[in-house]
């Protein structure tokens, strides 16, 4: 039988506290992995998860930072590398929240925060961890990427221009960093249930559902059990893809 063991490995997660975040951490966690539990606002959540992770005998730290500023990414990682270690893992799945409206009501600092989020976020956490991986000869690199990026449709410009940028760095520094034996994947999630949903008394998702082949909507577990399996030894031979958890509701084409 298949199995996921992540013994010995170091995972960071950013935007650990959120909906998806948090599940990632718990999973990876369950693996096997000590992780870093990466927050900007959240406090109160990363010190719960860690609790959580602890009792289950995992080993999980917490680390803030602004993942749009250089500077608080180069201050994580020196965290990171005292308290646990050099990362063999590093999944950038934190974005900036904004309000979707269309083009010509989208206000331009929407445009920048996306991009501050999806692109520049990943070039720093590539910059500051991927040398320790190239040292190691071996990592795992992830980022969060989403069907939107492949659908384009109304008021989805701001998120889906940053994501669509995500994905070009991505695909280049797979090609940059693989002889060393690093894999640089995307994992896409559908529109998933999440804590956050299972507490809603009405989800109004029939028409999403309905245009899904698996006539369902993914759960963020789903979602955690891609990534796991990309960061595992499963899928060392797996690099640059961008690859959709969304019951087929977007499907690349050769």
């Amino acid at each position: 039988m298949l199995h996921i063991d992540l013994s010995g490995k170091i995972a960071l997660i950013t935007g650990a506290t959120g909906q998806l975040g948090r599940v990632m951490t718990r999973t990876l966690s369950a693996c096997g992995a000590k992780v870093a539990i990466h927050y900007v606002h959240n406090e109160a959540k990363a010190q719960e998860l860690q609790r959580e992770i602890t009792v289950a005998g995992g080993t999980a730290i917490t680390v803030r930072g602004d993942i749009t500023k250089e500077a608080d990414i180069r201050a994580m990682q020196v965290k990171v590398a005292a308290e646990l270690g050099d990362p063999d893992i590093v999944v950038a799945n934190a974005v900036v929240q904004y309000n979707w409206t269309s083009v010509l009501e989208q206000p331009a600092d929407d445009y920048v925060s996306q991009f501050e989020s999806c692109v520049l976020q990943s070039v720093f956490l590539a910059k500051a961890f991927i040398p320790a991986m190239i040292g190691k000869g071996s990592g795992r690199f992830i980022g969060i990427n989403t069907e939107c990026a492949m659908q384009n449709f109304p008021n989805q410009s701001a998120y889906t221009a940053g994501k669509r940028g995500m994905d070009g760095v991505y695909r280049v520094l797979a090609k940059e960093v693989g002889e060393h034996g690093i894999t640089v994947n995307q994992v896409a999630p559908g529109w998933t249930i999440s804590e956050r949903d299972r507490e809603l008394a009405e989800r109004n998702d029939a028409a999403y559902i309905a245009e899904v082949p698996l006539k369902r909507r993914g759960e963020d577990q789903d979602i955690a059990n891609a990534v796991a399996f990309l960061v595992s030894e499963l899928a060392g031979f797996i690099t640059g893809i961008y690859l959709p958890v969304s019951g087929g509701n977007v499907m690349p084409a050769i």
